[in-house]
C-alpha cells in the first residue's frame, strides 16, 4: 500500500466521474453530438448498417484540426462510448448502429 492508496477515496470524491465530465462537455459542446449524428446518418444513408464510434471520433478530430487555429478543440476518448449510447438512445434509426461494450465504471 502506498501513501496515495490511503487517500484514494478522498481523491476520488474530488474528481468528477467520467459521466459527469461527459455531461458537462456535452452541454457546453452540442456541436459534437450534431457532427457525430450527421456522420452516422451519412453512413446509414449510404447503406452501412453499423460503424465504430472511434472512426467517427477521429474524423471529427481531423476536421477540427484542419479548421482551427490556436488551441485545438479537444475530444476526450473517454466520451466516445457515451456519445454512441446517446445517439442510439435519441435517434431510432441508429438504435443498433454502434457495437457497445459494458461500461467499466464511472472513472
Amino acid at each position: 500500500m502506498t501513501a496515495l492508496d490511503l487517500f484514494a477515496d478522498e481523491l476520488d470524491e474530488e474528481r468528477p466521474s467520467i459521466q459527469r465530465q461527459f455531461e458537462e462537455f456535452h452541454a457546453a459542446n452540442p456541436q459534437v453530438y450534431e457532427a457525430l449524428r450527421s456522420l452516422a446518418f451519412e453512413l446509414l444513408i449510404r447503406g452501412h448498417s453499423c460503424c465504430g464510434i472511434g472512426m467517427l471520433w477521429e474524423v471529427l478530430r481531423w476536421r477540427s484540426m484542419m479548421r482551427t487555429v490556436g488551441d485545438d478543440w479537444k475530444l476526450n476518448n473517454n466520451f466516445r462510448s457515451r456519445y454512441a449510447r446517446l445517439l442510439m438512445a435519441n435517434e431510432p434509426e441508429l438504435a443498433d448502429f454502434f457495437e457497445l461494450r459494458e461500461l467499466r465504471g464511472s472513472r
